[in-house]
């Protein structure tokens, strides 16, 4: 991924700083779309990464937008993504956000709460409109992935519980000023078991029929994202297996006419796009650990403090060796590390740092912890 001659151009900026392949991001795009079938839409979750070059090649290929604030929305129309093509989820809407996205006119509000329901009514009555909405709901199903990250159990805070859901149709019928379009479900993210969406298909099977059955007009159904990507070796996979995960529903789920099947893929678009580049600060053995001080942390790059996650490390200016490496930060945080015992070159202060599978959930969730300036962004298209 990284030639002799984007190395030579790296290594005269300043670290740390993220890269992003706008060229690999591109393709991506461009394979998703391919693997699509006719009913199906794909509304980038834009939370797991909203730079505005990103948005704006996201905005280029059609794709819509998934939102969960109102921040994200605004970034979204500021980016010049068409409202209708921007769904509003997450459990904790305020009042404020709501009224945005209705004045907005976005797409579609995905509710997880009942309360929330009645709340957009009310709202949508003094605004005088009638808005459109899914109902988020709770499968129960295992994601099989770190607990962080599962969002279809029955002890997360995401949706509403499946068997309540005669109950609020009920409770629905008698709202004036909202039309149940769809129905919503979300598992969780980095899923790399496709048998997960097989179970996630005969549910929504089975919840499709029971609204059929009982008189209500489906016309979306939402599956969510959670599509994994290979953060142990990224370039084997740099574009995920967009068509077998897409076959996955095409087999198994069941559609009535005129119903559109919608997915919120975030993750599998960016990931492999975006890398973190660190150099290295000092180098010093302690208790027979070979411990690599780099200028990154946490700050710029938290899944492996949070989650424990793994990322692909290699050092770009060393062809010596391998030797182990504990690979950590500068902030004052002993979970600010990125690996423990890995192998990496024989490295020297001043080496120059990659690590890789950044572009989700890096830059987006990055701080100023301990006062730290945030890390700049480059793009492929910059340096050439």
């Amino acid at each position: 991924m990284f030639n002799s001659e984007l190395i030579q151009r790296l290594n005269k900026l300043k670290t740390p700083f993220y890269f992003y392949d706008l060229d690999l991001l591109d393709k991506t795009i461009l394979s998703l779309k391919d693997s699509l079938e006719l009913n199906y839409n794909v509304y980038y979750a834009i939370k797991a990464n909203n730079n505005s070059k990103i948005i704006k090649l996201i905005n280029d290929h059609n794709l819509g937008i998934d939102a969960v604030s109102g921040e994200e929305i605004n970034k979204a129309l500021n980016c010049k993504i068409n409202p209708k093509k921007i769904v509003f989820a997450g459990v904790g809407k305020t009042k404020e956000e709501i009224i945005l996205a209705i004045k907005k006119k976005i797409y579609l509000f995905n509710c997880e709460s009942f309360d929330e329901v009645k709340l957009i009514d009310k709202i949508s009555n003094e605004l005088n409109v009638t808005t459109e909405i899914a109902i988020r709901l709770n499968p129960n199903i295992d994601s099989r992935t770190h607990k962080y990250i599962k969002t279809g159990m029955f002890d997360t805070k995401f949706g509403i519980q499946i068997d309540h859901l005669s109950d609020i149709l009920e409770k629905i019928k008698n709202l004036k000023n909202i039309h149940l379009k769809g129905y919503h479900f979300h598992l969780g993210s980095q899923i790399d078991d496709l048998n997960v969406f097989v179970k996630l298909s005969q549910v929504s099977n089975e919840i499709n029929s029971y609204l059929k059955n009982n008189k209500f007009n489906i016309r979306d159904i939402n599956l969510g994202g959670g599509l994994g990507i290979n953060y142990k070796e990224p370039d084997l996979n740099l574009i995920p297996d967009f068509r077998s995960y897409f076959n996955v529903f095409k087999k198994n789920l069941i559609c009535f006419d005129n119903q559109k099947v919608h997915f919120e893929l975030g993750r599998s678009i960016v990931g492999q796009c975006g890398s973190l580049f660190s150099r290295i600060l000092y180098l010093k053995k302690s208790f027979n650990k070979n411990f690599m001080i780099i200028d990154a942390g946490m700050t710029e790059l938290i899944r492996p403090a949070l989650y424990n996650a793994h990322h692909h490390i290699d050092n770009l200016s060393s062809i010596e060796k391998e030797i182990k490496y504990d690979i950590v930060g500068p902030l004052c945080e002993s979970s600010d590390t990125f690996a423990k015992d890995y192998y990496l070159n024989e490295s020297k202060l001043g080496d120059l740092i990659v690590i890789r599978s950044s572009g989700a959930y890096g830059e987006v969730m990055s701080s100023n912890y301990n006062l730290r300036k945030k890390a700049i962004a480059y793009y492929s298209n910059d340096l050439f």
